[in-house]
């Protein structure tokens, strides 16, 4: 067999003309590549099997290595992002996917796209603000605050700041930043752990990476890993605005730092070295132990990891033989998207936390995921089948990718030259895995009001030598304020990055999420096959382990019960939906208390007389005046119904504020549960309240930080209010 054209431990091209496999490509020049990939299909009618770099690409930085793929992909992914930039200056999401979405152009320019466009992202964020506050895109049960990442936008909105240095973008961001943190606060803390509620962020296909038992009132009840390490930065990244500009910054400062204690207080797993993936159930919460990459990523690049913590998930995390897979292990029988899938935009936040924590073979092992892709299928595609690594079968897909390109940049401009952005300068802390050595150069790079011409020599992490222009130097850095024509050449001391070990594992799924019920005193539940014992919880808590069906409860205490099984590999699957024992449950039907909604012959399955409609406009305030016979904590929550939209997307989720006795509790969400289907009851999330013996007032109001996303229609049928006696 001939000599590979390019090699790395992971991931080897061959020549035109030779097999290895099915993975066959070739690199004809640093702007030209062939691929006989099979799969290689950017739409049904155009199969694509070479590229060549188009003329028309404007001039910008050029990069040249001694690997000539990862010249060619760089300029691939220069003109892919290129192709993303609309007539109207914003970042288009991908080839198939017109406009702006938050999430997406926030984490593609925290990857790169700051660096590589910073005015198109400018433009792109503006896009993405109404009524002074950031926008969350259509999502599950009507978006936010059941989605609540929108957040992601402050990332990238300081990244730019980074970048460029200017201080009126800095105070033109700062007032939408605080108004969008302060509506959170309201509406997404959660008093009991210290953490901020809401869907995975960008894992918002509910089926992909939930139980199914959960509907949208429990995926925003949620405390997701990924979300709650976007919430804790944005609130630092807050903080450090408030400084520059003389602002009190105290506030935020300290939201931050709860948030990121209760991260490592509530979802740090002890017994497998990385976070969990989310607390979830009703009112007690478990921790779902199953990985989630772009979660742990984050709190390593966030620091809410310390070092320790940071080499430690980075080791001991699963990898799949094609990457990194978004969660593991898998959901069973979930066609691949989320789940089963390996996203090169994820994968490049993996990336950059693995060259954080100096391990070398989990770099190695994320650039061949994104280098493979990108070369066999001769665009930067959206999400792999975690099985193969290829296209091919995941449910929905696109080439040229916004934030997939996002991520083949960064591997030059963050990896490679190791570019680290701050308000005063420019920093290089290159990480370049012994496989990758030689000379690489980025040529023409425009930072602020200079011109840079970067190479990096050798490999490792530790810089041997610096010159700036021709000069040795202490450290590598550029001056913010620099003007004009600059080289900066950086030596690494070729020596071997700290860590090497990394924790390969077969893709796998997990067991079913299996059923549990309550007869009496007797738990029982369905038997699942493959499981090798069943874990009972009672109120988050270990309470039973059994190779039965069932166990014995007491029915005449509180108790919240999930069951979840355990397979030979010591995988532990979705608990159950929780079973609840509530001998004690006072209802108030709505209509008692406001005037009742005219009831339509579409309109079934309420209780009591009718029920009451909430609008901006109708019942603004629906107060409850109730006498309570015991004083003790209950849970308060509402039967309620909204058909203005589809349970997966939409933007008219209703929402309301809590107070209980003149104290505010909190906000009361009623997602969408279907469009115009206004008999499909379910009950709202609920809320621990202290309730006195006698007269107690619970107010169910609307309030300026309750207007949802789509600004007009925020509506919801309540039927009753229900308190459940949980502690007396």
């Amino acid at each position: 067999m001939p000599n590979p054209l390019y090699t790395c431990p992971e991931f080897t091209l061959y020549p035109d003309g030779v097999e290895q496999g099915k993975m066959r490509a070739e690199c004809l020049s640093s702007t030209r590549l062939r691929s006989n990939y099979g799969d290689t299909i950017h739409d049904d009618r155009d199969p694509r099997t070479e590229w060549e770099m188009a003329s028309d690409i404007p001039e910008g930085a050029s990069y040249s290595s001694d690997q000539p793929l990862v010249d060619a992909l760089f300029n691939l992914a220069r003109e892919e992002a290129h192709r993303n930039v609309e007539a109207d200056g914003t970042l288009r999401t991908g080839a198939k996917w017109a406009g702006v979405w938050t999430r997406d152009v926030s984490y593609s320019a925290l990857l790169a796209f700051a660096i590589h466009n910073p005015e198109a992202v400018k433009t792109s964020l503006r896009d993405k603000v109404r009524r002074g506050r950031i926008v969350q895109d259509t999502g599950s049960g009507g978006a936010w605050p059941v989605s609540s990442d929108r957040t992601t936008w402050v990332l990238a909105a300081w990244e730019v700041y980074q970048v460029t240095g200017e201080r009126e973008w800095l105070e033109e961001i700062f007032p939408i930043i605080q108004a969008t943190l302060d509506d959170d606060r309201k509406t997404l803390a959660d008093p009991e752990t210290g953490l901020y509620r809401g869907e995975s962020s960008f894992l918002d296909w509910r089926e992909q990476t939930y139980p199914r038992w959960m509907d949208n009132t429990d995926i925003y009840e949620s405390l997701c890993l990924g979300t709650n390490a976007v919430h804790y930065r944005a609130h630092y990244l807050l903080a450090e605005m408030a400084d520059i500009l003389n602002k009190d910054a105290a506030p935020y400062r300290e939201t931050a730092e709860s948030l990121k204690q209760a991260i490592n207080d509530r979802l740090w797993l002890l017994d497998k070295g990385y976070y969990g993936q989310y607390l979830y159930g009703r009112d007690h919460m478990l921790v779902s132990p199953r990985f989630e990459a772009l979660g742990e990523a984050l709190c390593i690049l966030f620091d809410v990891a310390d070092a320790e913590q940071s080499a430690s998930i980075v080791e001991r995390s699963p990898l799949t033989p094609y990457g990194v897979s978004c969660i593991y292990p898998q959901i069973p029988d979930m066609p691949p998207y989320h789940n089963n899938g390996v996203w090169p935009f994820v994968q490049g936040f993996w990336n950059l936390a693995a060259a954080k924590a100096g391990n070398g073979a989990a770099l190695e092992h994320g650039l061949a995921a994104i280098y493979r892709s990108a070369g066999l299928y001769l665009s930067n595609y959206e999400n792999m089948v975690a099985e193969s690594g290829g296209v091919m079968g995941t449910e929905i897909n696109s080439h040229r990718m916004l934030w997939s390109i996002a991520a083949n940049l960064a591997m030059v401009y963050r990896v490679y030259m190791g570019m680290e952005f701050r308000a005063d300068g420019l920093y290089f802390a290159p990480s370049v895995p012994k496989s990758y050595t030689g000379a690489r150069r980025l040529t023409g790079f425009r930072y602020r009001e200079a011109t840079l011409d970067i190479t990096v020599s050798g490999y490792g992490q530790r810089v041997k030598a610096v010159r700036i222009d021709d000069r040795p130097a202490d450290v590598a850095f550029v001056d913010g304020k620099s003007t004009g024509h600059h080289t900066v050449e950086i030596e690494l001391d070729d020596k071997e990055f700290t860590y090497d070990a990394i924790n390969r594992v077969d893709n796998q799924s997990s067991l079913p999420t299996l059923w549990a019920g309550r007869v009496g005193e007797v738990l029982q539940w369905s038997r699942v096959v493959g499981a090798t014992h069943y874990l009972v919880y009672r109120n988050e808590e270990l309470f039973h382990q059994t190779s039965d069906n069932k166990c014995q409860v007491d029915p005449y205490a509180y108790a919240s019960y999930q069951v979840a099984g355990m397979d030979a590999e010591g995988q532990e699957a979705f608990a159950s939906e929780p079973v609840l024992v509530t001998p004690v449950v006072h209802v108030f039907q709505a209509e008692g208390y406001a005037p009742a909604a005219r009831v339509e012959e579409s309109v079934e399955h309420y209780t009591g007389k009718g029920f009451v409609e909430l609008t901006r406009e109708e019942n603004r305030e629906v107060k409850w005046e109730i006498e309570v016979e015991e004083a003790g904590t209950y849970l308060v929550d509402f039967r309620f119904a909204n058909g203005s939209g589809p349970v997966n997307t939409d933007n008219k989720c209703a929402i309301r504020s809590l107070t209980i006795n003149e104290q505010y509790a909190g906000a009361v969400v009623f997602p969408q549960r279907g469009a115009d289907d206004w008999s499909k009851w379910g009950h709202s999330n609920a809320h621990r309240v202290s309730m006195k013996t006698g007269a107690n007032t619970i107010l169910l109001h609307f309030e300026e930080w309750n207007h949802n996303m789509d600004g007009e229609v925020n509506r919801a049928f309540v039927d009753y209010m229900r308190l459940t006696l949980v502690e007396d």
